[in-house]
């Protein structure tokens, strides 16, 4: 199947968040250890394996006794089809935003200990600004823009260029990096829902219990 807004290019990969051969839940290398935790990075997530945190396509997090939160997340990596994208990919997924503060959504990439394209991170403190960063070349853009906020559904697109990685928000071209992700490059894909500790963002309030936020849809098209 071809996409409207990829045109030439053929769908190689279309999320079913249910499928176990896709996805392995609640654990990634790019956590210490393979998780299931990351304080390090100014998370409080602790990573579960529970479908009801991420397979419906809904990433979930609960607070914890302990303090962390379990969280939801899904990786294609260790999975039986081991997908991963390439150099030229175009990823396209709609999502809606969380509203919680100390919610962190991303949809990215990872493997080896790098490879890292952030197709987007969110923050509800910053409730117009979407995070777009290539950390394979360095390359980060803070996108604001009226449609952004919490609660709003999105259209975002990725394109994986060898010399430019390029975002879309709602159809719009929003940023070229003029950097790319060299020849050869490829990752596996990571859907998440971590939870801010307040380092760089607000920590969630001693009254929040819960927080979520949807991927409706998530595909890769290829030349």
């Amino acid at each position: 199947m071809e996409s409207e807004s990829a045109p030439g290019r053929a769908s190689v990969f279309t999320a079913d968040f249910t499928s176990t051969a896709q996805w392995v839940a609640g654990r990634s290398w790019a956590y210490p250890n393979g998780g299931p935790v990351n304080p390090g990075d100014d998370k409080l997530d602790h990573l579960v394996e529970d479908p009801a945190y991420s397979r419906s396509g809904t990433f979930r997090a609960t607070r914890r006794p302990d303090g962390n939160w379990d969280a939801g997340l899904l990786t294609t990596e260790g999975s039986d089809q081991g997908f991963m994208v390439r150099t030229g990919d175009v990823l396209e997924a709609r999502v809606r935003l969380p509203a919680e503060t100390g919610a962190w959504p991303a949809i990215w990439t990872w493997r080896d200990g790098g490879q890292e394209i952030d197709v987007f991170e969110y923050h509800p403190d910053n409730p117009d600004l979407l995070e777009l960063s290539n950390h394979v070349c360095e390359a980060h853009r803070y996108h604001r823009d009226p449609a952004v906020q919490p609660g709003a559904w999105l259209d975002v697109k990725v394109e994986f260029g060898l010399r430019s990685v390029v975002w879309w928000v709602n159809g719009a071209r929003v940023f070229s990096d003029g950097r790319g992700v060299g020849r050869g490059w490829r990752a596996y894909l990571i859907v998440n829902l971590s939870v801010s500790a307040g380092r760089y963002h607000p920590a969630p309030g001693s009254e929040q219990t819960e927080m979520s936020y949807e991927v409706s849809e998530l595909r890769v098209y290829r030349d």
